[in-house]
């Protein structure tokens, strides 16, 4: 019995050895790309290159080199769609768009530094490591499975049969792909889905437009309307001018029940307290040029009056010549200044942005501990905007840019709003820089990460708000924004639009009437909804007695 029992053994083992030869196949064929495809139907469809890479495996000679080069190549290219799919993931979570390595190489860095502060560095290396070996496992997964189906041996009419059905399931293939690229359409539906292929042609096509976007991009910005016109800017009537960007501000603080109630209040509080004060305010939507991150594509797109999607037409601004709204301020006569406290690091390219000033982190004086990635809360920013900026002796007006940043993530801790004369040099505010749950524990648990969300992007409204009432004695012209949506699993939004608010005296706000924004700080449903890079020469035309040379 004992004898029978291993004899049968050893005859199942080859049929169940190329069964789960197959399954390696099949898993990584089936690997979703994106959040919404994990479902419990994802991994049940069929892949139609299975069919294909088996056939064609079985119909190679085991010991030609030709073997093992089709074997190499298909371990490449299994390897490399594989880790575009984990890449995908990884950003349409983040970002909410697919990863191009063309554009986004330099994210890693950023990516590693956000990640070991939200979990600790420990953490982080170990995700680091955990995928190495996740990738290093499935490529030798997969060069066993190519092989154990290469040496099944084919001949005669078995290998005639072989080659027709490689031939049918590569048709077949070709056929699905072209069908759900609408090349063409299918008389009848496959019995399955050649989604990994459609996606390496789709990437492979999306990588080519890329590149040619790129290479067009420098006639994009070239010619502004500008450049030759005068006076400009000349109807604020020397009123400091602040665009303040708000971190991660989005529609979602309106649209989703998670953050409508609280962030909707705190802005109808501020709302009826600006008015009494005699300040005028509206309201729209602007679209951001993208979602979950990097704020600086968003910053120059405003500024400068063109569509920066990616870090590549970010480059490209920089080396051309364009003019942003804080070279026509400095051509006005205005002061100019960004205030960064997010800029730990060397920033040599505020050169070219028309910034006579520059406030990073480390200018700002603020000498309490940090908030995990956040280097400071927003209310001593703005404190320290108007010890170092307003309130100097140089009788030009201000036009700054000032970006808040205690809504950006990891959202842990919050402080509360303190009184404005009390901040000093920052120290008051170690009490609670390391209080309540660190980010490494708030992160296990996504309802924890929303909720924190939605306390830090109320924080910041509400710093905001607060600042604007200190400035009733002469408020200046305030044009607050977000610069981006926070990532889609936070904000639970397809949404690329952001809130746009203007804050100042009302003879001021009267000059925008045109726009047809919504009064007050609640953007209407139907207010328009501009791309930011068409903000520019609008605010420039609304402020300026010259039109521009067309």
């Amino acid at each position: 019995m004992a004898q029978a029992r291993a004899g049968l053994m050893r005859r199942a083992w080859p049929v169940a050895s190329l069964a789960l030869a197959a399954l390696v196949l099949y898993l990584l064929l089936v690997l979703p790309n994106h959040p919404d495809a994990v479902t419990s139907g994802a991994i049940l469809f069929f892949p139609l290159e299975l069919p294909l890479i088996l056939a064609l495996l079985i119909v190679l000679r085991q010991q030609a080199p030709s073997t093992q080069i089709v074997r190499i190549a298909l371990v490449a290219i299994l390897g490399a769609i594989g880790l575009l799919k984990m890449a995908d993931y990884a950003m349409f979570v983040s970002f909410g768009r697919g990863f191009n390595p063309l554009l986004d190489l330099h994210l890693i860095e950023a990516g590693w530094r956000l990640l070991s502060d939200a979990v600790g560095a420990f953490s982080a290396a170990l995700c680091i490591l955990g995928g190495l070996l996740a990738i290093g496992t499935t490529v030798a997964a997969t060069w066993w499975a190519t092989g154990h189906w290469a040496r099944i041996e084919s001949r005669g009419r078995w290998r005639a049969g072989g080659i027709a059905a490689t031939l049918g399931a590569a048709v077949l293939l070709v056929g699905d792909v072209g069908h759900a690229m609408q090349q063409w359409r299918l008389p009848i539906s496959p019995p399955g889905e050649a989604f990994t292929a459609r996606l390496g042609v789709e990437r492979a096509i999306s990588y080519q437009e890329a590149f040619q976007d790129l290479r067009s991009f420098d006639l994009a910005s070239v010619g502004d309307p500008f450049r030759e016109t005068a006076p400009l800017l000349d109807h604020i009537d020397e009123r400091d001018v602040l665009f303040i960007f708000v971190e991660s501000y989005g529609r979602a603080s309106f649209d989703t029940p998670l953050y409508a109630p609280t962030h909707r209040e705190t802005l109808r509080t501020l709302e009826a307290r600006l008015a009494e004060s005699g300040v005028a305010m509206r309201s729209a939507w602007l679209r951001a040029p993208m979602i979950g991150g990097q704020s600086w594509l968003s910053h120059a797109t405003l500024a400068n009056g063109v569509w920066i999607t990616n870090q590549w037409r970010y480059a490209e601004l920089l080396a051309s010549d364009r003019w942003s709204l804080f070279h026509f301020a400095a051509d006005a006569g205005f002061r100019t200044a960004a205030v960064m406290p997010a800029i730990t690091l060397d920033w040599p390219e505020a050169d070219r942005m028309g910034f006579e000033t520059v406030l990073a982190a480390d200018d700002l004086g603020y000498r309490g501990q940090p908030f995990n990635w956040v280097t400071m809360p927003d209310q001593y920013t703005l404190v320290a905007l108007d010890r170092l900026l307003l309130k100097t002796p140089d009788p030009r007006p201000l036009f700054a840019q000032v970006a808040l940043i205690s809504s950006h993530a990891p959202w842990v801790p919050i402080p509360p709003l303190l009184g404005w004369d009390e901040l000093g040099d920052g120290t008051i505010f170690d009490t609670w820089a390391q209080s309540g749950d660190p980010p490494d524990i708030v992160w296990r648990d996504r309802d924890r990460v929303r909720e924190q969300y939605r306390k830090a992007v109320d924080y910041s409204l509400k710093v905001v708000g607060g600042y604007a009432l200190r400035q009733f004695d002469r408020i200046p012209l305030m044009v607050v924004l977000g610069d981006h949506q926070t990532a889609r699993f936070v904000s639970q939004s397809d949404s690329f639009d952001v809130p746009i608010h203007i804050i100042g005296p009302p003879k001021l706000i009267e000059r925008t009437d045109a726009w047809g924004w919504q009064q007050g700080l609640i953007p209407a449903e139907e207010s328009p909804v501009w791309r930011m890079d068409s903000f520019r020469d609008r605010f420039l035309s609304a402020f300026s007695s010259a039109e521009p040379v067309l």
